[in-house]
């Protein structure tokens, strides 16, 4: 195989890589390339989009709270920041940690909006993402609009399971209107591997465009789309997966466990037992 189509194939299970499970991926990769730097190094934008595209979470040092690497708060050199702590950092990609914080302030145009949707974000998500949630507010690229970025995520590999909400949402101030989009990621791995991805657009304009305002609307749109999840859950359950399966025996009678023995498959069993 071409080291080209090698790196192809890498980037591609870095970019699918599920929630919490990069470091996993990038362990397996290096089993099956090996420790080739010169294709290790073509990976390193593959793990950076990565990164910022699933909204990776840290906590900075000496200090308690989650902050957000994306591409809305991202500077040069490797660095991002923060609005709300009004600091700086650089991010080390591969090992997904910071260093070297600094105080940073943000200059926009809607400072004072950003502040004020922080200020009304922060119950939101507080009530609504109990485990490892982080929220950022930061200027589009060209001071514009707003972006305001949502991440919950949970981690339970003890279990098979890892899974993460993102919300990233742009407020254009000067239309009052909210578009954005709402993926959650859910991967299920004991004794198989199945994996949710959905997403769901939003488009909303609001009559103020004050704070209070985009975030109850947000906090809405978040509601509504937790509900859907959970009703197609239960139609899963009780229709598709339901019928994957028989709901009796062919004898049209639940089984008695009480009395396996006297069923022709206990009797098989038992004497395939007895023969050993």
């Amino acid at each position: 195989m071409q080291q080209s189509e090698a790196t192809e194939i890498a980037s591609g299970f870095i970019l699918d890589a599920p929630p919490g499970e990069l470091q996993d991926v990038m362990a397996d990769v290096k089993s099956l390339i090996g420790n080739e730097d010169s294709i290790l190094k073509e990976l390193q934008p593959s793990v950076e989009k990565y990164n910022k595209e699933q909204l990776i979470t840290i906590v900075l040092p000496g200090s308690s709270q989650r902050v957000i690497v994306s591409e809305f708060n991202e500077l040069s050199n490797g660095r991002f920041f923060d609005v709300e702590s009004q600091s700086s950092w650089v991010f080390d990609h591969t090992s997904q940690k910071a260093s070297d914080v600094q105080s940073y302030a943000c200059e926009s145009q809607n400072a004072d909006t950003m502040k004020s949707i922080l200020h009304s974000l922060a119950p939101h998500v507080q009530e609504h993402y109990p485990s490892s949630p982080a929220s950022g507010v930061y200027p589009t690229s060209d001071d514009s609009g707003i972006a305001i970025v949502i991440v919950g995520n949970k981690y339970s590999p003890g279990n098979y399971w890892n899974g993460r909400w993102r919300s990233i949402y742009i407020f254009h101030p000067s239309t009052n209107s909210l578009s954005g989009e709402i993926k959650v990621d859910v991967h299920y791995y004991e004794d198989g591997n199945v994996r949710l991805l959905t997403t769901k657009a939003v488009s909303i304009t609001t009559s103020t465009g004050s704070a209070t305002e985009v975030v109850k609307l947000i906090a809405a749109e978040e509601k509504s789309y937790q509900q859907e999840l959970n009703s197609a859950f239960g139609r899963l359950s009780e229709g598709a997966f339901k019928n994957l399966r028989r709901q009796l025996p062919i004898t049209r009678q639940k089984i008695d466990w009480e009395k396996i023995g006297s069923y022709r498959l206990g009797q098989d069993i038992g004497g395939a037992r007895g023969s050993r």
